[in-house]
């Protein structure tokens, strides 16, 4: 009977990656184990809010919970989608929330190719600038755009709130589409350059093409900062305007809060939010990494 020899280094060799193959194992258990801890934490908060829409207010609150009660219904939704003035408010979120996306896609794609591309006197200055205004707090705006708005009779008007939100939308996207275009080789500028091609042409036919990542980044982050802005909204219109989380906020009363009602129009007035950031999900998260690496 033959004998098998083993060679030592080839056991030595086997051992080392059996060896190294349980940390991974374990590492990998243990991220799954985080994610899904994380996402039972962002996801347990929503499933009690659609729940709680759907009992009384009388059976919300009690202690303890119950998840399901016999007078569970999705009465709330009915009296939401037969009330013109709550669904008014998704058509001012809506168009607001439009306005400012296309705006502040066309600003921040020229400002970020200026200063990307462009050698003009003053460019790091704007640079400078855009990112300064950014890290200002806004509710210190609040006070001066209130005298602004009033003086220029914007008061309570869709104009009014767009303006608003664009200052908050537009130092952040500028950084973003800068970042970005900063990330696409010059090469591709001087070979359209020599064919005779314009700034605007190189900028319109061969950048936004394949900077279409950054540009949908640009605009989910645009929506959703505009259509979960609070504080502006409250303080800047009265009655004609009324978003989505303005009408929220009037469920609670001086004496009682309409907690059913709150809760279902936070589960449909978050849907379009969800089903936005769904769709551009891939450029979403390409145009951030790409834009956070400059090569």
């Amino acid at each position: 009977m033959n004998s098998v020899t083993t060679d030592p280094q080839t056991s030595t060799v086997t051992r080392r990656f059996k060896s190294s193959i349980r940390p991974r194992r374990a590492a990998k258990m243990w991220t799954v184990i985080g994610l899904l801890f994380s996402a039972g934490f962002a996801i347990l908060p929503v499933l009690w809010m659609f729940v709680s829409s759907l009992k009384p207010n009388t059976q919300i609150l009690l202690n303890p919970p119950s998840v399901f009660t016999a007078e569970s219904s999705f009465s709330a939704y009915g009296r939401l989608f037969r009330d013109p003035s709550q669904l008014q408010a998704f058509g001012d979120s809506y168009l607001i929330g439009f306005a400012v996306t296309v705006l502040t896609i066309i600003v921040a794609v020229l400002a970020g190719y200026a200063l990307s591309r462009g050698n003009f006197p003053g460019r790091q200055l704007v640079a400078t600038v855009v990112v300064g205004v950014q890290s200002v707090p806004p509710i210190s705006l609040v006070i001066p755009y209130l005298g602004l708005i009033t003086t220029f009779g914007l008061y309570d008007s869709y104009v009014g709130l767009i303006l608003t939100h664009l200052v908050l939308t537009f130092p952040y996207a500028i950084v973003m589409m800068t970042a970005y275009f900063d990330t696409l080789p010059r090469t591709l500028d001087e070979a359209a350059r020599v064919d005779g091609a314009s700034s605007i042409r190189i900028l319109w036919r061969i950048l936004l093409p394949i900077s279409l990542p950054g540009v949908v980044s640009v605009g989910v982050y645009t929506f959703m900062l505009s259509w979960n802005e609070f504080l502006f909204a409250l303080m800047l219109t009265k009655q004609h305007v009324r978003t989505v989380p303005i009408r929220i906020s009037l469920f609670i009363g001086q004496n009682a809060v309409d907690w059913q009602a709150m809760f279902a129009m936070s589960i449909v007035g978050s849907i379009p939010v969800l089903v936005f950031f769904l769709v551009f999900q891939k450029y979403f998260l390409s145009g951030l990494t790409a834009g956070s690496v400059k090569g």
